[in-house]
């Protein structure tokens, strides 16, 4: 008994729980902007944006100088020959390689700019076809939900003209099973609904129980008229991914002038100041006196034979080239195959709308009519009723693929008139 009262207590606040839930409809543009706020994988590809800005300042540092302070006691106490003090400054100078360094830095830094904005370009597209599922299910969870009450009348009828003696039990019991059957359904696409909007919830980045996002509104036919040779164009000049390969090119020339200039040798240049004391001794007296050293060392750069990083920077400038091309000729093919399939679901979703979903609302409202006259049996309403949620359902489907190829065609070439 307490494991029953327990289980039931726990089944009753779940009940509570998700009575509580509220649920949120957001238009598109409304959702996307949550994700371009909130995404937390977003942020976190911000944050590269931040440290490579803060890669460029650090290499704006110079080189730190040096102090140096040192004592000289020539046995004074023994043999009276004195004392010296000396401080001096020293720094070492980099030729060239500051600059490099920071052109360097600043190429980088441009180039993970545009990472962060091809970035946002799939992650706007992964968004906004989630917001379609939903209304897909949304849509299909009304088709399943117009079948089933459809179904629980003609049950209800059915039961009515048994205990009136004008149909067979068996007829009224088939019904009631298909009614019940289809409430089945309903539940399933409504679990296929929830989850959809659960999905919202993650691209939004938000931790809360209480509220579950909707998308607003049905499917709609987003009517387009694109010239491909006109996407190809503008998708090579402007795609984000494309711009950031182009940048990439320029980095591998960079590393190239900052491996060139690292063979060169750093100079040290230092300067000190030193204090000698009087000499005391009677065989080498001598007064004191302040001296000024100065001085300039740089290594013998033998190293510098060595080409093995300068060569690999040349072939990772080649390979980044290699790379850019290959990148350019990726996306005119993936405009063309984005564009085939947008215009093959635009000619299915025509012949959709042009009288299918009629005629199949056509033929179940007759078949129910004469049945309701004891014209037809039971088995023709249930095969125009899936015929009509197959052509129901296949249309939404289609709409469905229709607005995901508009965005993948729109992700592939880089524009955005959707939200």
């Amino acid at each position: 008994m307490k494991k029953i009262t327990i289980i039931l207590f726990l089944l009753l606040a779940c009940s509570k729980m998700l009575q509580a839930q509220h649920i949120e409809s957001l238009t598109l543009h409304q959702y996307l902007e949550k994700v371009g706020k909130s995404n937390l994988n977003y942020g976190a590809e911000k944050l590269n944006v931040s440290a490579a800005r803060a890669d460029a300042i650090a290499a704006k540092v110079f080189n730190d100088p040096q102090f140096s302070f040192s004592y000289t006691n020539n046995q004074d106490h023994s043999m009276q020959m004195g004392q010296s003090v000396e401080v001096g400054l020293s720094q070492t100078l980099s030729l060239g390689k500051r600059g490099a360094n920071i052109r360097l830095t600043r190429s980088q830094s441009e180039l993970t700019e545009a990472l962060l904005a091809d970035y946002f370009r799939n992650l706007r597209a992964e968004a906004t076809n989630a917001y379609l599922d939903v209304q897909k299910q949304k849509q299909l969870f009304a088709v399943k939900q117009e079948s089933y009450s459809s179904m629980c009348e003609i049950a209800k009828s059915d039961s009515i003209r048994f205990r009136a003696g004008k149909i067979m039990e068996i007829e009224a019991i088939q019904s009631k099973l298909e009614a019940d059957m289809m409430h089945n359904e309903v539940l399933q696409s409504e679990t296929d609904l929830k989850n959809a909007c659960v999905s919202l919830s993650l691209m939004t980045g938000s931790a809360s129980r209480d509220t579950l996002y909707h998308a607003e509104g049905d499917l709609q036919h987003l009517e387009r008229d694109f010239s491909l040779d006109k996407l190809i164009t503008y998708a090579v000049d402007n795609r984000s991914d494309l711009l950031a390969a182009m940048k990439n090119t320029e980095v591998a020339r960079r590393a190239i002038v900052v491996a060139r200039r690292d063979k060169l040798p750093d100079v040290d240049v230092s300067l000190a100041v030193n204090h000698n004391n009087q000499v005391r001794n009677e065989e080498a007296p001598a007064p004191s006196y302040n001296g000024i050293t100065a001085g300039i060392a740089f290594p013998l750069k033998f190293s510098s034979l060595n080409k093995g990083a300068l060569q690999a920077a040349k072939f990772r400038a080649q390979q980044a080239e290699l790379q850019y091309d290959q990148a350019r000729l990726q996306v005119q093919t993936e405009v063309m195959q984005a564009y085939q399939s947008f215009q093959s679901l635009s000619d299915q979703l025509k012949h959709y709308q042009g009288g299918m979903l009629t005629k199949a609302k056509e033929i179940l409202r007759g078949k129910i009519y004469s049945y309701n006259r004891g014209e037809v049996p039971l088995l023709e309403i249930l095969n125009a009723q899936r015929t009509y949620n197959e052509v129901q359902s296949a249309y939404i489907e289609t709409l469905h693929g229709y607005n995901a190829a508009l965005v993948e065609l729109e992700r592939t070439v880089g524009i955005w008139d959707l939200d």
